[in-house]
């Protein structure tokens, strides 16, 4: 069976889904479409922008989304792939939700740019931070957060990636102090095997999916209550629970919870595999959420893309060789 992945912030790149804007008359009415909703120019930002510009939380959440959405119309206007359950990492989710028929494109795009604006205006810029964990599980990394904050300010889980990879988030405050104290000598009684542990500090503007993000969590309550939510066509498993609802105002509490609670994306993918999926097509830009899932669990699934033509054609031969397409659905080789 076929899952579906779809990335989150830090995946955007400029020239992301310019091949499928260039190649498919879909993908030309969904950025016309957003650039209206949002009088913003898509085809600029996403072709021809800056880095810096592309990578602001209130231009590339909806930008993902955007090229995210554009992804998956496009394969399944051209194969008809049916997929059987899927999850978004953070922003991601509301691609996954709208792939699923549980919002509309353009209720979300409205809601992911109103998200990004209020999780940037959250916290002032430079009194928050995050930094990737390296080389600690996941249980450690708990009793590493409670640790700072014996002599710190507060810092949390904010995303369980993969195997020995977990992002805290905090105050910058709470950051550095770890940067400076971790050592062997601190943790001897914790750790008597001290690891090797490595932080690594991220290039943000917030410290997203923590308690500091309250008042973004108030501002999204609000957005989404005045949103329809519809009945899921598949399943989708979320970020907060890592489970699935059918109800539409589970889904709606659980996306809202998201803003403030941990990523739990190792479970999510664990979730997915015992659903029964395999094969796994990451929807959007760049290929982050598919090294994660082989490092979760690499026996017995495999990965796809759609960062280029080539990539969408072979994608295509192997629904083909599967039998997982529509019958008489256009061939993408003829686009190359």
């Amino acid at each position: 069976m076929w899952g579906a992945f779809f990335p989150g912030q830090g995946s955007q790149s400029v020239g992301m889904g310019k091949y499928l804007h260039d190649h498919f008359d879909i993908a030309k009415l969904r950025f016309q479409e957003a650039s209206d909703l949002l009088s913003l120019d898509f085809r600029k930002l996403c072709f021809a922008s800056s880095e810096a510009e592309i990578s602001l939380t209130e231009n590339a959440q909806p930008a993902l989304l955007l090229v995210s959405t554009v992804c998956y119309e496009v394969l399944q206007q051209n194969t008809g792939v049916q997929i059987h359950a899927g999850s978004g990492h953070s922003l991601g989710e509301y691609s996954a939700l709208v792939a699923a028929g549980v919002l509309s494109f353009s209720d979300a795009i409205k809601a992911v740019r109103a998200r990004g604006l209020s999780m940037q205006n959250a916290v002032p810029v430079g009194e928050g931070g995050m930094l990737a964990v390296l080389g600690l599980q996941d249980s450690d990394v708990n009793v590493l957060c409670s640790w700072v904050e014996e002599f710190a300010r507060p810092l949390e889980p904010a995303n369980y990636n993969g195997p020995g990879q977990v992002v805290v988030s905090g105050s910058m405050a709470a950051c550095n102090w770890l940067s400076k104290n971790l050592n062997s000598q601190n943790f001897k009684d914790t750790f008597p095997d001290f690891p090797k542990i490595k932080l690594i500090p991220l290039k943000v503007s917030a410290p997203f999916h923590c308690s500091m993000m309250r008042p973004a969590e108030s501002e999204m309550r609000n957005v989404l209550k005045t949103i329809d939510f519809n009945d899921p066509k598949w399943v989708v498993v979320q970020n907060f629970s890592a489970q699935f609802y059918s109800d539409p105002d589970l889904i709606r509490d659980d996306l809202i919870k998201q803003v403030t609670g941990a990523v739990r994306w190792t479970a999510c993918v664990k979730k997915l595999i015992r659903l029964g999926c395999t094969n796994y097509i990451e929807f959007g830009s760049g290929k982050v959420l598919s090294r994660l899932a082989n490092k979760i669990d690499s026996s017995g699934i495999n990965t796809f893309n759609m960062t280029s033509l080539d990539e969408l054609i072979l994608l295509e031969q192997k629904l083909k060789d599967q039998r997982s397409f529509v019958a008489g659905s256009p061939d993408l080789a003829q686009r190359n």
